[in-house]
This record gives C-alpha cells, sequence and structure tokens, in this order.
C-alpha cells in the first residue's frame, strides 16, 4: 500500500468520524458532530490516501494528540511533537500498520525536525502498542481517565538515543 498525506477537508473528516471499530476497538469511534468536523480542520490534521485515492487513515499533531486526562498526572510536560492516529477500520490487522506508521514519522520529522515524538495509546491496545515497539516507541508513562487506562510512548531522535 503506497501513502499519501493530504490535507484535511469536510469530506475526509465525515468519513473517518463515520467509522466504526469492531470491540474492543469500539473505543476509538466517534460521532459526526459539527464541533468534530470543526477540529479536525484545525490544520493539524491530515489524512493518508493510498495510490487509488482511497482513504487509509489520519493523523494529528499537538494538542489535538493527547488526552485530556494526561495534565493531571504531568505527562505532557516535555515540549515534544505529539502525534494522533487512526487507521480505516476496513485496513487494521492487515500488516499495513507499520508503513502506515512509517509515512507519518517522516512526514513529522520532515515537517518537525528530529524533536522526539510522543505518542498516547489505551493500555488495552496491546496490537497498536507491540507496532509502537517495532517503530522505536518506548513506554514512558501511565495515567487513567475516567474511561481507560492510557501510557504514552516517546521515539526519540537519533541524537537523544545515544
Amino acid at each position: 500500500m503506497i501513502v499519501h498525506i493530504k490535507e484535511m477537508n469536510e469530506t475526509l473528516a465525515k468519513e473517518i468520524l463515520d467509522w466504526q471499530y469492531d470491540p474492543p476497538y469500539d473505543f476509538y469511534n466517534n460521532d459526526c458532530t459539527d464541533e468534530d468536523i470543526i477540529e479536525m480542520l484545525t490544520g493539524t490534521y491530515n489524512a493518508l490516501v493510498d495510490e487509488h485515492n482511497r482513504l487509509v487513515g489520519f493523523f494529528c499533531v499537538g494538542e489535538s494528540a493527547k488526552v485530556p486526562a494526561g495534565y493531571k498526572f504531568g505527562v505532557y510536560k516535555e515540549d515534544w511533537i505529539d502525534m494522533g492516529l487512526g487507521m480505516n477500520p476496513h485496513l487494521v490487522g492487515k500488516g499495513y500498520g507499520f508503513e502506515f506508521c512509517t509515512s507519518i514519522i517522516d512526514f513529522i520529522k520532515n515537517r518537525f525536525g528530529e524533536l522526539p515524538i510522543r505518542l498516547t495509546v489505551a493500555t488495552f491496545n496491546k496490537r497498536a502498542i507491540h507496532l509502537y515497539e517495532k517503530l522505536g516507541f518506548v513506554c514512558e508513562n501511565r495515567f487513567n481517565s475516567d474511561f481507560a487506562e492510557f501510557i504514552t510512548m516517546i521515539k526519540k531522535s537519533a541524537e537523544e538515543k545515544d
């Protein structure tokens, strides 16, 4: 699967917000509200499409990628690049994750340089955590919200690994 990154638009945002994941990943299901569409059009979200212009997934950076409950636990103190992402539910579990995430990481590095990248993931999502570890992310912090337990994972730049 060859992916291309596009600027988010209303049509893509609505399609993403209508995605329905099977349990236990239905935790990631959204409602397609005007407020959610507006958030996705703030400039922090991008879409990934395949070579046939079919929607593969999305990612966001900055505040949109953070879980609000993490603030009270101090997990977002460092000025790092926060990354959030989601893959089309029809493609999840089919072996596309590594290429999908690598495309996102490469885009972020090209745009923001070699700052560490942080992501937040629900601890039940073992499949995603395993993928992130294969990509070089390491567990940094753990916290709870009213809905789930989360971890933050960090991918440090080459200079910081030494």
